[in-house]
């Protein structure tokens, strides 16, 4: 459905993302997802196209164009109908390089954020934690001085590319008396001593995309490897949260948009007593009902899309999309689920994945719960 926030170059570079998407990992997506893992190539064909370059600067290799261009891309993969393959493509460089462009210096952006851009190296973001999911202040990862080097002691949890990653984006304290105002970021990289991928973890959804606990046994980094200034980790994370959750917004409503598609299809194909089911009145309803909840998501994080991209406060709407979306594209996926009947528990049918795909929506990136109490701080409502 057209949108007045996408111009005509917009929508070019989509139908030239859906082309890619149709041509290079739709074919591929269920055997990605029984392997568990989709090949590293993706990420050099990714980097080769320039998609991971969208928003970057020019003189890193990227495109230097502006958020709603990333926005379709983020929403066009979401389209290949795999989670885990949007995730481990989308962790990498929207969430993982973001805080080198944004806070490093300029030889970690040559070392890291070039070979990240042209898909040469593969980029991960270690904050969560086994007893630490929103809470990131509560990370207890540390790290001490020593000398020219920083050491670094603790576990990451739920790590998207954390196998296959060659450098990770690690969160620690450098100041563990100070809570969040002594959280500091570190580029860690693959075959550090002391650094090992603790165990590949089996997931319900997304899997296609390699997830691992980390742990890091005094891991000795350079001085040069930390992101901006000591102690202002935290801040740096915070900063691109909105924009991470404005992703997943748009990833929940590309994924419900699907499986609303799917369960139209299936209605129009699937006959009960002498005539398709999309005849029948209970079903007319459920879809209807999958549409109007995909399109109230859709245009409350466009409207979020927007006032961020213009620098505006959007923390509240952010919020709301995030937390909207996430649900949303649950309900419609079980619905979807539904329709099909006893089909749609058969995994021969790609609505079954969409439904455990989409269970995370509501999860990752700052669950529901912790949303609402963001939107009850935002209006100043009582409670803590």
């Amino acid at each position: 459905m057209a949108h007045w926030l996408f111009n005509e170059e917009h929508e070019m570079f989509r139908r030239a993302v859906r082309s890619f998407v149709k041509k290079e990992i739709l074919p591929f997506v269920e055997e990605w997802e029984r392997a568990e893992e989709f090949p590293r190539e993706l990420y050099r064909r990714m980097g080769e196209l320039g998609y991971f370059g969208i928003k970057f600067p020019e003189a890193y290799g990227g495109m230097e164009a502006d958020l709603i261009a990333e926005a379709v891309l983020i929403e066009e993969l979401a389209r290949c109908g795999s989670g885990g393959v949007a995730a481990g493509l989308g962790a990498h460089f929207r969430i993982a390089l973001t805080p080198i462009w944004k806070f490093g210096n300029e030889d970690q952006k040559r070392t890291y954020l070039m070979p990240g851009i042209a898909g040469e190296k593969v980029a991960a973001l270690g904050i969560t934690e086994a007893d630490v999911d929103s809470d990131v202040a509560g990370i207890r990862t540390t790290t001490r001085k020593d000398g020219n080097e920083y050491v670094l002691n603790g576990n990451k949890m739920f790590i998207t590319n954390g196998v296959m990653a060659d450098f990770v984006v690690v969160a620690a304290k450098t100041d563990p008396a100070a809570n969040h105002k002594g959280i500091s970021l570190f580029i860690v990289e693959r075959g550090s001593p002391g650094f090992l991928v603790g165990k590949k973890l089996k997931k319900l959804g997304w899997r296609s995309s390699d997830t691992a606990e980390l742990i890091l046994d005094e891991v000795r980094v350079p001085a040069a490897n930390l992101i901006g200034e000591e102690n202002k980790g935290f801040y740096y994370i915070m900063q691109n949260f909105q924009w991470e959750r404005i992703c997943m917004a748009l990833q929940s409503v590309a994924l419900a948009e699907l499986a609303l598609e799917q369960a139209i299809r299936y209605a129009g194909e699937r006959t009960q007593f002498g005539q398709p089911i999309q005849k029948f009145q209970v079903i007319q309803h459920m879809l209807v009902d999958m549409a109007v909840n995909i399109e109230k998501a859709r245009q409350l994080t466009y409207h979020a899309l927007y006032l961020f991209m213009n620098g505006e406060d959007a923390l509240t709407e952010t919020a709301m999309a995030k937390a909207l979306a996430g649900e949303m594209v649950r309900e419609v996926t079980d619905a979807a689920v539904q329709i099909h009947g006893g089909n749609g528990y058969m995994m021969e049918f790609p609505v079954q994945r969409y439904w455990r795909d989409a269970r995370l929506q509501s999860i990752g990136g700052g669950t529901t719960q912790i949303m609402n109490k963001m939107i009850v701080k935002q209006l100043g409502l009582a409670g803590n």
